[in-house]
């Protein structure tokens, strides 16, 4: 492990963190930097990229609705967007050949069609990454984000596994045996514990199972991907998951690191990327108009849209195959290269912005809105509550069971896990469907009875976007939430929330309420 790159990718993404921009264009920008200067990376950092990637494919797995991959908005909306965009690009290169642009005027239909191909991809590492840091995996563009990006995978490693001529071994159909395994793996995950067993045991599942797959002549990610989907329903995929999100961020830097140490580019090329990179709006223009037809509500394909408004880490592999077999020049994978590093400096400024900009847009792209709605995305009704409950974890679900159990109160939950919701409604609690961050969602809720709203979201910044789309509607109630540290409280408080509490210190309290009537108690008599 090479002291350098840690320090520059420490130095450059701490920078980018202070101007407000996410840490991996710093992590980017360290990559192409190093290269320049001719430092060379060692083994290791590439043994961190295939770590990072793997616990990343793993982690999507433990929290991937398997049964949602079938429903037409996620294979149908990305299949049709694929078909869309290689065509488009097609035709749009061998134009571009035609008046004798560089690097595109020696391309056939074939090669041009590939690059379509290469440019088709989203990334999975840089959207779930930017909705990971955002807390909306569970929402629902979260999610029909997050499928596309796996019908896309599989679409991927069904072209390496051709394109490379290597066919699985008979040994492949054992895969069907995996859910056998699940019970054992269910005892085992259970006696881990809650201590360092735990995220050892979520590396030894990743790797021993992208091994299995490797030996059978399967990719290993796909591997990964699949056991984390086996442990999805599991009551530790939570934590497991939680467990390992430290370790797969910080090995995530070497992949982003890695991209820069591709190839060093020319000015030709850098113009090449730059055509791609303008081309990223009509690629997420091309998501919006697509989902939006298969009926999803307009603001869930906006945000969906915008998540997957980058080019893919597998477009560099599909790029360096067909350099392999002669169908595109080297300098093609430099190209792709240096368009995948502007899509995700671009997807990240967009997407930290991306709710505002629907906020803006609202009255102009609501009018492509279908009149059909799927069954996924109702606006329910609060009834008759007199509190309501946002997002509804462990938190949130005490908070929920004090108002109701000890103070009478009528309340409301809500929350954007559609898995979650079920499991609560089956204990009785009234949980609604909501992203409290769309504006509509407030624009249909009846808040006329709502005297409190307790917001218990993970990240805060959430929280306070939510209060803004809360006062754009006219709330006159009282709102309280839960702050991690104090200097997160100072911002929620200058927000507008009422009460903000610091969740630690509230954990002591409760702790000495729970416990103070032993000391009510009369002490029992000391035998002598």
């Amino acid at each position: 492990m090479d002291y350098i790159w840690i320090a520059v990718a420490f130095i450059l993404g701490f920078f980018v963190k202070q101007i407000g921009l996410p840490p991996l264009i710093g992590y980017l920008v360290a990559g192409f930097g190093l290269h320049a200067l001719g430092i060379q990376p060692d083994d290791s950092l590439q043994t961190l990229s295939d770590l990072g990637i793997t616990l990343l494919l793993f982690t999507i797995g433990l929290k991937l609705n398997i049964r949602s991959l079938f429903k037409t908005e996620i294979w149908g909306g990305a299949s049709g967007h694929m078909v869309a965009i290689v065509l488009l690009t097609t035709m749009n290169s061998l134009v571009l050949g035609y008046f004798g642009l560089k690097y595109f005027v020696d391309l056939n239909w074939q090669s041009a069609a590939l690059i379509g191909f290469a440019v088709s991809f989203s990334s999975t590492v840089c959207a779930i990454k930017i909705l990971e840091e955002r807390g909306e995996l569970r929402a629902r563009h979260g999610q029909v984000a997050i499928g596309i990006l796996v019908i896309q995978d599989i679409a991927a490693v069904l072209f390496v596994t051709f394109a490379s001529g290597k066919i699985p071994s008979a040994w492949a159909l054992i895969v069907f045996a995996v859910p056998l395994l699940r019970p054992v793996i269910d005892v085992v995950l259970q006696r881990c514990g809650h201590g360092e067993m735990l995220p050892l045991a979520g590396f030894f599942l990743a790797l021993s199972f992208g091994e299995l797959f490797e030996l059978v002549g399967l990719k290993p990610h796909l591997g990964a991907i699949i056991i984390g989907a086996l442990l999805s329903g599991h009551d530790k995929a939570s934590e497991l998951s939680k467990s390992l999100l430290g370790f797969k961020d910080i090995f995530l830097i070497g992949f982003f690191l890695s991209i820069g140490f591709t190839a060093l580019p020319t000015v030709d090329m850098l113009a090449v990327a730059m055509i791609m990179a303008v081309a990223l709006p009509i690629k997420a223009g091309l998501f919006f108009v697509w989902l939006s037809r298969l009926k999803l509500r307009i603001r869930t394909a906006f945000l969906s849209s915008m998540s997957l408004a980058n080019y893919s880490e597998f477009g560099l592999i599909v790029c360096s195959i067909s350099v392999v077999n002669g169908l595109l020049t080297k300098e093609w994978l430099v190209i792709m290269a240096l368009a995948v590093s502007l899509s995700f400096v671009f997807s990240a400024l967009i997407n930290a912005n991306a709710h505002r900009l629907y906020a803006r847009w609202n009255d102009y792209i609501k009018r492509y809105e279908r009149i059909e709605r799927l069954p996924e995305d109702p606006f329910p009704e609060s009834g008759n509550a007199t509190v309501l409950v946002v997002g509804m974890g462990r938190v949130g679900t005490g908070a929920y069971d004090a108002f109701s159990d000890h103070l009478h109160r009528e309340v409301c939950g809500v929350d954007a896990d559609q898995e979650r919701i079920e499991k609560l409604r089956e204990t009785g609690r009234h949980v609604i469907l909501g992203d409290v961050e769309d504006p509509d969602f407030w624009a249909h809720i009846n808040l006329e009875g709502i005297l409190l709203v307790i917001f218990s979201m993970p990240n805060y910044l959430d929280t306070i976007e939510a209060v803004k789309q809360l006062q754009q509607v006219g709330y006159r109630g009282k709102t309280a939430s839960m702050a991690q540290y104090e200097d997160q409280k100072a911002i929620m408080l200058e927000a507008g929330i009422d009460e903000v509490y610091n969740y630690f210190a509230e954990v002591g309290v409760g702790l000495a309420e729970q416990s103070i009537h032993f000391l009510e108690e009369k002490p029992l008599a000391v035998n002598k």
